[in-house]
């Protein structure tokens, strides 16, 4: 061999041209490292005691086979685990010589090759059974890691040849010894770069039992984690079904009642005996269960709006001293009316929150309007800002009716409204939480509660600090 093929060598390369009929095999990382188990799995019934020439991927998967093999023969035997010099830290994964003395354990480094970077073998070397695997990792366009474990989601392709003749097992090993950096550790016994075998065929057999068992081993596994995933697919099916359904049910309900009371006042204002002041009062609730009706409605139309548009909204930066006052102000005619002290802090100085565009405001409307809602007339309704590590923090505290804690996980809820005893604080359509919800969500955001019946309720929202981007 000349020295400018042994610059560069590729044992793939080389294997496969002395093994030209050989099949060229695409394995998964799993299927490669069943293989290998099936040649450990040999040796350690067999107890042969071979000379392992062996390039593992990184791994301590990988190496735990040498570790099981050298725990399970009693038989002394030498392994040489070979790797490229300029990767040092590989050493690592290496097996302590001391911690099973039955076993000659030598490091090998081997001079810095391209195509040997790329590739991983095991050689097996005894009287009674010979064999080599050879693999070759594909370069792709974009850089990926070296070879990711087993249990990685991602497969790649790896090219890989194998074979039991001595010829192709002896110019493999000859092409591996010209690789050698000297010195190494410990010195190489001359005949342990010599394969001088051919398997027996009771051998062969055996280890082609091992490597079905294996594979089979292999799609049991496939098929039970394919099973369970389609279990998972079909359970979150059923659940977005069951949602869907619970929804549009409630979306009826919800509608229906308006609506049953409009019925109700028509049929009762073509009564002959109707006096002036009863109509007037079944015009009202015709009025006001439009209004609720029409309410509903815009609010659904929000709702689905967002949840259709939400995920492609851009995030922005916002200063919550430029929209919660302006806010706070168009609600000081309500809360006056109902005699109720409405304040606001929000210092200047904090930094931008990140929210999506018109976020903020919605967010301010939606629990300002609660807190006074829900807040009898001479309460008190505050909203205060600070930094709170890497979030602002805008707090909706009030003096207002408070939620049961048996209430307060369900508030969030689609059409959920707080049990408080009066018609005018359920009017709304109760979708308000749930929007200022789904806003927090797509920001980065949270929101959290606290409240007591009779004593009020705090509404804490936390909004990430917007951070520039190069």
């Amino acid at each position: 061999m000349n020295d400018s093929l042994a610059q560069d060598l590729s044992i793939y390369q080389l294997a496969s041209l002395v093994q030209v009929a050989s099949p060229q095999l695409h394995l998964s990382p799993a299927a490669l490292l069943s293989l290998v188990r099936s040649q450990i799995d040999l040796l350690i019934e067999q107890q042969i005691a071979a000379t392992l020439w062996v390039k593992l991927p990184p791994g301590k998967i990988w190496h735990s086979e040498l570790v099981r093999y050298q725990s399970s023969v009693e038989i002394s035997g030498v392994i040489y685990s070979c790797q490229m010099a300029e990767r040092r830290k590989e050493r690592n994964l290496s097996i302590s010589p001391s911690s099973l003395p039955p076993f000659e354990h030598v490091n090998v480094q081997l001079l810095p090759n391209r195509s040997l970077q790329r590739e991983y073998f095991l050689i097996v070397l005894s009287p009674q059974f010979s064999s080599l695997i050879v693999v070759h990792r594909p370069l792709k366009r974009r850089k990926t890691r070296l070879l990711p474990r087993v249990n990685n989601n991602i497969t790649l392709s790896l090219l890989t040849t194998t074979s039991m003749e001595v010829k192709v097992i002896q110019q493999v090993l000859d092409g591996i010894k010209q690789q050698v950096r000297t010195p190494t550790s410990s010195p190489i016994a001359p005949g342990d770069f010599i394969c001088a075998s051919t398997p027996e065929p009771v051998l062969i057999s055996q280890l082609l039992i091992q490597q079905l068992q294996r594979q089979d081993e292999i799609n049991r596994q496939t098929m039970t984690r394919q099973m369970a995933k389609l279990q998972q697919q079909n359970q979150q099916l059923h659940n977005k079904e069951r949602h869907k359904d619970e929804y549009l049910s409630n979306v009826c309900q919800e509608l229906r009642t308006p609506l049953t009371h409009m019925k109700t006042a028509l049929s009762l204002l073509n009564s002959p005996s109707l006096k002036p002041p009863q109509k007037q009062r079944y015009l009202q609730m015709l009025n006001t269960q439009c209004d609720r009706q029409s309410s509903l409605i815009t609010g659904l139309l929000d709702l689905v709006n967002l949840e259709q548009n939400l995920a492609g909204m851009a995030l922005e930066s916002v200063r919550l001293s430029d929209v919660v006052p302006g806010v706070v102000s168009t609600y000081q005619p309500v809360a006056q009316e109902k005699g109720i002290m409405l304040a606001y802090t929000i210092p200047t100085e904090l930094p931008p929150v990140c929210c999506v565009s018109g976020g903020v405001r919605l967010i301010v409307i939606n629990l300002l309007h609660n807190s006074i809602k829900f807040t009898p007339n001479g309460g008190q309704v505050w909203v205060r800002s600070r930094v709170h590590r890497d979030y602002v923090q805008l707090e909706f505290r009030d003096t207002g009716i408070g939620i049961a804690e048996s209430e307060i996980p369900r508030i969030f809820e689609s059409f959920y409204r707080v049990r408080s005893g009066t018609t005018e604080d359920s009017s709304g359509p109760g979708l308000g939480l749930t929007i200022v919800q789904h806003l927090l969500w797509r920001s980065g955001g949270s929101i959290s509660v606290k409240s007591k019946l009779s004593e009020g309720s705090s509404f804490m929202v936390q909004f990430p600090i917007f951070r520039h981007t190069p």
